[in-house]
């Protein structure tokens, strides 16, 4: 058979393996039509490798079985090329599947690509000199977020119904945000290893799905999530709606570096609080946290510098050389260049720095049972904002700008959703909602409500700004 698109963009990926399940649709058939799709929005730019198209789709087994999905090409995934967003990349073995991998796997998950991403993850914008700018779908000239942009894309266009992506300071809720999707970062831990034993960047890395519907996030959740010895977090398991239980919800308007939302995006907080308020919560604002955001902001990126640095020494002895402007962007070798010249006790500093940030935001669950505040300072921006050639202190400076909320949750190990409450011109504005450590079912629980109350799923970028991208 061959499946209307107006069925396929009305199933989220919990209907489509019900779907094969009953018979009704087959693996083949979602993966031929997804295929369609992703040549239908090539202009997107949102793919970054595509997987070679198998004589039909084998039976698979698992909750998810069935359902076309597309990895972030910052996971290793075998048949596909592990570039990390860089030349530098471009021919590095693949590695055997780690354990997050192969949980999606066993999920049942139909992989046809991998999607595109900022170099290494490094920036909010996906614009990188491998594969060239990931367009936002809801208008021409905006930026898709990063790093995880070219999953928010394929998303937000109706191409998949869930992408994986990754976070290390909001590489998954930022792309969510300004695409106008559901984007949800587990506790660290819940997926993979994180903490000290984890080097650099790698222990604030929490690896997930974008959606469209909050019950495909919870049940990816609940088919790739640590279980058993090892695990640092009690399982979710499976989360199916709303609870009955009121929560105390504190209103958090500033950005750690203490910038105030633009007013568009102040006015969605306003409603959203005010929605949250009409459902029975306990609803009152928040100081902004005893936090240098500043220094926050420092030990991140010499926590990213210092990763960069030891990537350019595992690859200097293969190229026989420092990778240069050849295999690196700019950005990436102003890090490294910036690394070489930060004083021997800078790692240290950096970690101090962070704890003490992390304890300072975790005193505001003493109170409340959620944090709300925007996802981002700003409704969107435009491609060269972030743009790896812009220099590396107007980079940092206009990271701080917009996007000052997302990383401390990485810090604190919080799990934490961008949600699609807003509007503004057009323009999907995200709503952010953390909560403690390992309090990820709270969190679904209150996603569930919302997404009822002020349901999302229907809107989706206008044909007018996808027309011209064949």
């Amino acid at each position: 058979m061959t499946i209307a698109l107006p069925d396929y963009l009305a199933w989220d990926a919990v209907e489509m393996a019900r779907l094969v399940r009953a018979g009704q649709v087959t693996a083949a058939e979602l993966a031929e039509t997804a295929r369609e799709l992703i040549d239908a929005r090539s202009a997107l730019n949102a793919v970054a490798h595509l997987a070679e198209p198998l004589d039909g789709v084998p039976p698979a087994r698992g909750p998810l079985a069935g359902v076309p999905f597309a990895v972030k090409e910052l996971l290793a995934w075998p048949g596909l090329p592990w570039t990390m967003g860089s030349r530098l990349m471009a021919g590095t073995p693949v590695p055997g599947p780690s354990p997050y991998a192969a949980r999606i796997r066993d999920a049942g998950l139909t992989v046809l690509c991998s999607t595109t991403s900022s170099e290494f993850g490094l920036l909010g914008s996906t614009e990188s000199a491998l594969h060239g700018v990931t367009a936002n779908p809801w208008r021409e000239g905006l930026s898709a977020g990063g790093s995880s942009g070219g999953s928010a894309a394929l998303v937000a266009a109706g191409v998949l119904p869930m992408a994986h992506g990754s976070d290390a300071g909001g590489s998954l809720r930022v792309p969510a945000a300004l695409n106008g999707v559901f984007g949800f970062k587990p506790s660290n831990g819940r997926g993979e290893p994180t903490g000290p034993e984890a080097p650099g960047l790698a222990a604030l890395l929490v690896e997930h799905v974008m959606t469209r519907s909050v019950r495909d996030g919870a049940a990816f959740l609940a088919a790739t999530e640590r279980t058993g010895p090892g695990a640092v977090h009690p399982p979710v398991g499976n989360v199916t709606g709303p609870s009955a239980t009121r929560l105390r919800i504190g209103v958090l308007t500033p950005t750690l570096t203490g910038r105030s939302p633009d007013a568009p995006v102040q006015r969605e907080l306003d409603r959203a609080a005010a929605l949250c308020e009409s459902l029975g919560h306990h609803v009152e604002t928040v100081e902004r946290p005893d936090v240098d955001g500043a220094a926050l902001s420092r030990a991140f990126f010499t926590t990213a510098a210092q990763t960069m640095a030891q990537v350019e020494q595992a690859f200097a002895p293969v190229l026989g050389r420092p990778p240069g402007p050849d295999e690196l962007e700019p950005f990436t070798l102003e890090l490294i260049a910036w690394a070489a010249t930060l004083d021997p006790g800078a790692r240290a500093e950096s970690e101090r720095t962070m704890t003490q940030a992390a304890r300072a935001y975790l005193r505001l669950f003493a109170d409340h049972d959620v944090v709300l505040s925007p996802t981002l300072a700003r409704a969107s921006w435009p491609i060269g904002y972030l743009d790896p050639a812009a220099g590396r202190e107007t980079l940092v400076r206009r990271t701080e700008d917009a996007v000052g909320y997302t990383p401390i949750h990485n810090v604190a190990g919080c799990p934490a959703m961008s949600v699609p409450l807003g509007r503004h011109d057009e323009l999907p504005v995200g709503i952010h909602v953390a909560a403690r450590p390992g309090a990820d079912r709270l969190l679904l629980e209150l996603a569930f409500e919302l997404e009822e109350a002020a349901p999302w799923a229907d809107t989706r970028p206008p044909e007018r700004h996808l027309a011209g991208r064949p």
